[in-house]
């Protein structure tokens, strides 16, 4: 009896921490795009993955990489390193801060193509509701793009042309985030890779960083508190986040977690001092309604 009270309460913590985890990963569009604006849109990444991968390593420790499997440690490390630099590269060059968070938006297409990459890759079973959940949150991407006119295709096509590379390298990073999700389950044999990875994010950061011409960097007790805040809120959430998966309520969590595009938004929004149309509303909306019906379309009986 009291093994399962105390098994009860451990399974209650760790699903706290990814909770925690959840909140934390929603301010990370924000604080991204915040500490870009002061170090520029490569150094400010480098700076960002350099502190998380500190903080990982003081948390969870370095990997041995010797017990990996190797096709998980080169195409693991290459989808993960490839989704975070598509990910910091497209809020950093950003034109607006408005606009960082409707790429943030953009990358929370991931969740339904992860259901549809597991179909294809996994095999997973899935009913008929895949297809029109998926349907929904790319409509609801082109309501965020359209302003405050509701859909407009004339106008989805000039913020993309503003800015091809950003809403390319969201794009693309919701493509490899949703791979690299199906992939680890297959490919890991139960390790995990995260300060590795958040290393190796760091270090083709820097290489990237000192051979372009970066802006100059503002350094100040704010650009730095910015910093360290953000660098520790990554660590941090993925440190929690690894527990939660391994002793938490996972249904649960993977259930809150479809909610995160909402609490994205309301963050970044207070972070970067940017009001959001009820449209832009109305599309992160349809995307979180549209993952959550991809995610159910799983719940075959």
């Amino acid at each position: 009896m009291r093994i399962d009270v105390k098994t009860r309460i451990e399974q209650h913590k760790a699903t706290l921490y990814g909770i925690l985890a959840i909140v934390l990963w929603s301010t990370i569009v924000g604080l991204i795009r915040s500490v870009s604006e002061n170090f520029g849109p490569v150094g400010g990444a480098a700076l960002i993955y350099t502190v998380g991968s500190v903080f990982l390593i003081l948390l969870m420790g370095f990997p041995k990489i010797s017990t990996f499997p190797r096709v998980y440690l080169w195409l693991g490390s290459l989808l993960f390193v490839s989704y975070e630099i598509c990910l910091s590269l497209a809020l950093g060059f950003a034109n607006n801060r408005a606009q960082a968070i409707e790429l943030g938006m953009v990358n929370y297409l991931w969740p339904g193509f992860t259901v549809l990459f597991a179909v294809i890759i996994n095999q997973q079973k899935v009913n008929g509701w895949l297809y029109p959940g998926l349907l929904l949150s790319i409509l609801g991407i082109g309501w965020v793009m359209s302003g405050d006119n509701g859909w407009s295709l004339r106008q989805m096509v000039g913020n993309i042309q503003s800015n091809p590379l950003s809403y390319g390298l969201a794009f693309a990073g919701a493509i490899i985030w949703a791979i690299y999700c199906n992939i680890t389950k297959i490919m890991s044999a139960g390790k995990n890779g995260m300060s590795l990875f958040f290393t190796l994010t760091a270090f083709a950061l820097w290489i990237q960083y000192f051979f372009t011409s970066p802006p100059e960097m503002v350094i100040n007790l704010h650009s730095i508190s910015i910093l360290l805040f953000a660098g520790a809120v990554m660590g941090l959430a993925n440190a929690a986040w690894t527990v939660a998966i391994i002793r938490g309520h996972v249904a649960l969590l993977a259930t809150l977690s479809y909610f995160t595009p909402i609490m994205s938004t309301a963050f970044s929004s207070l972070l970067l001092s940017t009001a959001l149309s009820f449209s832009f509303w109305q599309g992160v909306l349809m995307v979180t309604i549209g993952s959550i019906v991809c995610w159910l379309a799983t719940k075959t009986r």
